[in-house]
């Protein structure tokens, strides 16, 4: 075992844990603010339950995602500190505009909103659940335009020491690559989001609302919100659709051998069939012992927009690489062992080739769930089978593990190199992933970092579930106080016990809401 793979082992459980937290808090912040200015419009008090509700779950998502992200900025220190030297003038520019334009705004705001039931006026109280979840969208935008940087280098110049200085900031923004793979990300957090909505909601129409009239207020909360959740899960999976057809057409630009391992295509192919599912043995350069079901030229139209134009396989792609690139690692002493030794530019097979379907097969279970339960809950239905609560529940999963193997394929893909080469770009730039890693850390403390970490995020993860199991099960009577104690259309509580005095009522113990 060598500190290289102790290194990538932490940072990709650590980066896909946290991951699990940022769409869904993306998706659901969103729908939140969509919830109140419903509540806002209308006056009806299922808007303001529903608001209430999915937000207790949005903020306990939310602060479990700061608390596991923080420790991806310490990662860069601690495990990869050649890496942080490389691109850290590149990477500057937009954590920073993260840190402080999208992440301070995202947060205070959030603190007003949680706060200020009660005691702010309605419009502005509004403004700050809409000002908080679009910081949160641009926030994303921050981090994927340093991800996509490593994707395809752009906006750089290389100094006398070897390593890349931002020239144009507005490069680094409006890169192809992150302009593909923002929207494709907001696509998947809505439908990460939209499951979520359906699964509970699911859960309490099937569990308590099957026998009670449609005019039942907890009732309209639950139906309303599988309703909301089930049509942002369809559409957003068709935007997941269309937008990952954008993002594949661009990887078979920029990284060709990515979209080759994933296809297990080993041989150069015209017209080039898409497999559907291949049996053998995938981990072998040369794919002798593959028989995959292919559909006949799918694979040129989704790397070209056509039937029939090649599309080049790994066996091509590992010579032309090998011209460009060179056979063997540089002779650095920071590279350790590997130094010297031939370099493999194929990605690992299985990875590649069955984490890209499994994103597309749990994908399509999502969708295919969203409209089930649509069809199931029209004109005010509550499906009366015991198999319906539990199945719903179950979908949550499927967008989740959709994203996580989506990711994996991105970043797994893109081996042996930590910065992508870009093919036609900025010549010269790119790293090796062996190069990367921090040449004080001994194996000991790596392994040490690596056990701690995960034990940490274990024991986190039993309570994320814990708190969101918690606050789920119990349902509108777990957030709403009586109805002579909520806010009014003005922000003030009623005359019931408490008044509006700012003491109690709609403006009393405001952390009852908050946890």
């Amino acid at each position: 075992m060598e500190i290289l793979d102790v290194a990538r082992w932490q940072f990709g459980i650590t980066t896909v844990y946290h991951f699990l937290m940022v769409p869904l808090t993306i998706g659901l912040s969103v729908l939140v603010a969509v919830m109140q200015t419903a509540w806002h419009r209308t006056g009806k008090p299922e808007y303001l339950a529903m608001t209430k509700f999915w937000g207790k779950l949005m903020l306990i998502n939310f602060a479990m995602g700061v608390v596991t992200g923080i420790v991806q900025e310490f990662q860069f220190g601690m495990n990869w500190s050649e890496y942080s030297r490389f691109v850290g003038d590149v990477f500057g520019a937009p954590l920073a505009m993260e840190g402080l334009v999208a992440f301070f705004v995202e947060s205070t705001f959030l603190g007003l909103w949680i706060f200020g039931w009660g005691r702010l006026p309605k419009r502005v109280h509004l403004a700050c659940i809409w000002a908080a979840s679009l910081a949160t969208v641009l926030s994303a935008y921050f981090i994927l335009s340093a991800n996509s940087w490593m994707q395809h280098p752009v906006g750089v110049a290389l100094d006398e020491d070897g390593r890349p200085r931002l020239t144009s900031v507005w490069e680094l923004l409006t890169n192809s690559t992150v302009l593909a793979a923002f929207p494709h990300t907001i696509a998947g957090s809505f439908a990460v989001a939209g499951s979520f909505l359906v699964g509970i909601a699911a859960w309490h129409l099937a569990r308590r609302h099957r026998d009670t009239p449609k005019d039942d207020p907890d009732r309209r909360v639950w139906h309303r919100s599988l309703r909301l959740g089930g049509w942002v899960g369809v559409v957003s999976f068709a935007a997941v659709a269309i937008t990952g057809d954008l993002q594949a057409k661009l990887m078979f630009e920029q990284q060709p051998m990515k979209m080759a391992a994933a296809e297990a295509l080993c041989h150069t192919e015209a017209p080039a069939g898409f497999s559907v599912f291949a049996v053998g043995d995938v981990s072998r350069p040369d794919c002798e012992s593959v028989k995959s079901i292919t559909v006949p030229g799918l694979l040129s139209m989704l790397a070209h927009s056509d039937f029939s134009t090649e599309v080049r396989g790994v066996e091509q792609l590992v010579d032309e690489y090998t011209e460009r690139y060179g056979t063997n690692y540089p002779d650095d002493p920071r590279l350790g062992e590997m130094a010297g030794q031939p370099i493999d530019y194929v990605p690992s097979l299985p990875i590649t080739y069955w984490g890209f379907r499994l994103m597309i097969g749990f994908g399509v279970v999502a969708a295919g769930a969203c409209a089930f339960a649509l069809w199931v809950t029209r004109k005010g239905r509550v499906p009366r089978s015991r198999w319906f609560a539990p199945l719903a529940l179950a979908g949550i999963a499927a967008p989740f593990l959709a994203n996580t193997f989506g990711w994996i394929f991105t970043e797994m893909g893109r081996q042996p190199f930590v910065v992508v080469p870009n093919p036609t770009g900025v010549d010269g730039v790119w790293m090796y992933t062996a190069q990367a890693v921090s040449p004080g850390v001994s194996l000991g403390s790596a392994v040490f970092s690596l056990v701690a970490l995960t034990a940490v995020y274990a024991v986190l993860a039993v309570v994320e579930v814990f708190l969101l199991a918690r606050y789920a099960r119990a349902g509108v009577s777990g957030v709403m106080r009586p109805p002579w104690e909520e806010p009014d259309e003005e922000g003030k509580s009623g005359d019931g016990p408490g008044g509006s005095d700012g003491r109690g009522g709609g403006g009393g113990d405001v952390l009852a809401f908050a946890y």
